[in-house]
């Protein structure tokens, strides 16, 4: 069985063993961690006795820990190691005790394996399968499978395993999103992230790091280092990442040790709170981070980290609103780019069509977008086809970021229209419907490295995606009239029903209350003194009048019972006088109040003559409240207008389809 097809085939088929005591779906949890532990044994195979010679020769309780750990790793030869007295061939020796000697070989092993274990919920997986009498069968089952490195390459071991994580993900749609970026689209980010290193990455014995910070189950790392591998067979890619859900997590680590790489380079646990790798620095970065994830559980230390470290931290440009976090898994990621003088990094993230645009100018989105654009990071942005994920049909799109730019690109960003370079699957996978072909992903490549603007790839300066938000604001102009709608009006003002009203208890709130009563009955009196008929158009005016009117009554005007007054007794009329304050400047109206979006790259006052002024004359910008913003407005730069279609046409067509119903009646009424 050394076909790798028959491997796989041969693997998926002990799936047959777990149908009706497993949902498919579940599959996978058994599968997988057997998978793993078969490959290590016979990895293991050459050196186990060098091992546990090791072991007896510095017992944990005479030799400290990590001087122990060096040990046993330098007799083994591996990454890991297993000081157990079993091996896989000897659990099956004694089939009633099959559990607790697969618990404890298990247990055995480094930490490194323990904590893919762990996270696999293996110990859950044997209770199970031994309580469905299928553990020892299952056992059985993976020892006929050679895995050893001779006849299974470390290549060859990845692509089994990819495969099985493939078909897994497959079963279960309902989750197939959450752990399986399509193969076909990460080709196709990896095809952009190298795309201006060609040179650099075919060098003899070149070695390059690169960092998922929401890896899933590793498949763009992999991905990564195959296309890498493609190129130069003689070039290492160190592979680094960090995945919040534990089965991914373990699938990824798995993967890693079953091809030989360092799998302590992939972290658990959640890349905003917790920073599995706070003082990395890549040469390349790639994500497909969960779309309009919810922050919440990290907003405490995501916030802490923003207001006391700022820049210096990773996210000091501000924050998103926390129900979607798409934008600081990018603040994450380009907190690891390796600064310029040392090489640069390059960036290739997937996104919804939010951070496009979501976001006012000032909030943290817009000002996130703002502080990559002007630092001239933003490179590229790919339109892809919707329907191409295993959980969504929506739109989606590849973000392409480096602080390392070729010079015809500094200053500039590229955006590619790919929404119509696709084809059809045969069978549609959960959403997924469609998927880039060889040649969508070649015709989109060169789209890219071409650089040159047409139909479907638009060029545009940093610019371009800038805009001032201007509050325009038109003054304030009130009539006043003293007449019973009015007074009706002033009645349901919040600050004189509050007039007879008393915090106070006892005697003192009784009083309080009395005299509110009595200050209300007194402004109605002074009320009745004006005439109704008299329309006064000047604010100024009509408060002189009202002075003396109250003066002359004898009361006082609290600062709300005054303002309920002016606001109850004033109506809007274009034709009043202009309201000012104190300093004798005019009040704007915020009911007239507006605003505008001005490019960058335009004067606002050229602009205000042009848009703004020729319609509402008396309208000025208030340049205090002004904020600056950027956003991405990726279709309105690719809409084509079409045309409707001829009136005569449309009728046509209704007339047919009106004979086809009369015929269809007269058929039934027959």
């Amino acid at each position: 069985m050394n076909n790798f097809s028959e491997k796989v085939s041969f693997i998926w088929n002990v799936a047959d063993l777990l149908r009706g005591d497993y949902k498919q779906s579940e599959y996978g949890r058994v599968i997988l961690p057997f998978l793993v532990l078969r490959r290590l044994d016979q990895v293991l195979e050459p050196t186990r006795e060098a091992v546990r010679q090791t072991d007896k020769e510095h017992p944990l309780d005479k030799t400290p820990e990590k001087l122990r750990e060096k040990f046993l790793v330098r007799a083994s030869g591996q990454s890991f190691y297993n000081t157990s007295r079993l091996d896989f061939q000897k659990l099956l020796d004694d089939p009633n005790s099959i559990a607790q000697n697969l618990l404890g070989y298990t247990h055995s092993f480094s930490q490194n394996v323990r904590d893919i274990m762990e996270k696999f919920r293996f110990e859950t997986q044997v209770k199970r399968l031994e309580k469905n009498d299928l553990l020892y069968l299952v056992a059985q089952k993976f020892i006929q499978i050679d895995l050893r490195p001779q006849v299974v390459s470390n290549h060859e071991m990845g692509y089994i395993f990819e495969e099985l994580i493939r078909k897994f993900s497959e079963q279960s749609n309902e989750t197939a999103g959450e752990h399986f970026t399509p193969r076909e689209v990460i080709k196709f980010m990896v095809n952009l992230l190298f795309a201006e290193d060609d040179k650099s990455l075919t060098a003899p014995g070149v070695v390059k790091t690169i960092y998922d910070p929401a890896c899933g189950t590793g498949g763009m790392l992999s991905v990564a280092e195959e296309h890498l591998l493609d190129m130069n067979p003689q070039a290492k890619l160190a592979v680094y990442g960090q995945e919040l859900n534990d089965e991914s997590y373990a699938i990824c680590k798995a993967d890693m040790l079953i091809k030989g790489e360092d799998a302590n380079n992939i972290k658990s646990g959640n890349s905003f709170s917790v920073d599995g790798h706070p003082t990395l620095k890549v040469d390349y970065l790639i994500s497909n981070p969960p779309f309009g994830v919810d922050w919440s559980k990290a907003q405490k230390e995501v916030n802490e980290e923003h207001e006391k470290l700022g820049f210096a931290g990773r996210f000091g440009p501000g924050t998103p609103r926390k129900n979607d976090g798409s934008l600081l898994f990018l603040l994450h990621m380009l907190s690891k780019m390796k600064p310029a003088d040392q090489g640069g990094s390059r960036l290739a993230i997937v996104f919804n069509g939010s951070p496009l645009f979501t976001g006012a100018a000032g909030s943290g989105e817009s000002e996130i977008r703002k502080w990559v654009i002007e630092n001239d990071w933003l490179e590229a942005i790919v339109a892809l086809p919707d329907q191409m994920f295993y959980n969504t049909g929506i739109s989606t799109y590849i973000w392409i970021l480096t602080n390392r730019k070729a010079p015809e690109r500094k200053g500039k960003v590229q955006l590619i229209n790919g929404v119509d370079r696709y084809q059809k699957m045969r069978k549609s996978l959960g959403d997924k419907r469609k998927e880039l072909g060889e040649d969508d992903i070649k015709v989109l490549t060169r789209l890219y490295a071409d650089f040159t603007p047409g139909d479907q790839v638009k060029i545009f300066d940093n610019d371009d995606f800038g805009f001032r938000r201007i509050t325009v604001e038109r003054p304030l102009r009130l009539n006043f009239q003293v007449n019973p709608e009015r007074i009706e009006r002033l009645q349901n003002e919040t600050a004189w029903n509050n007039l007879p009203t008393s915090k106070k208890k006892g005697e003192k709130g009784q009083q309080e209350i009395a005299e509110g009563k009595v200050l209300q009955t007194a402004i109605l009196e002074i009320l009745e003194t004006f005439d109704e008929n008299v329309l006064y158009q000047s604010r100024d005016e009509f408060e002189s009048v009202l002075k003396k009117k109250v003066k002359a009554g004898g009361i006082k005007l609290g600062a709300s019972v005054r303002k309920a007054l002016l606001s109850a007794l004033s109506e809007r009329d274009e034709t009043a006088e202009l309201c000012t304050n104190a300093k004798g400047e005019i009040e704007p109206d915020s009911d007239l109040r507006d605003y505008e979006n001005v490019p960058l790259k335009e004067d606002v006052d050229e602009y205000m003559a042009r848009e703004v002024l020729p319609h509402v004359p008396d309208a000025w910008v208030d340049h205090d409240k002004t904020k600056e913003g950027y956003e991405i407005p990726f279709t309105r730069h690719f809409y084509v207008y079409e045309p409707p279609r001829p009136l005569e046409v449309i009728e046509a067509e209704i007339r047919e389809l009106e004979g086809e119903i009369q015929g269809m009646l007269a058929g039934v009424l027959a």
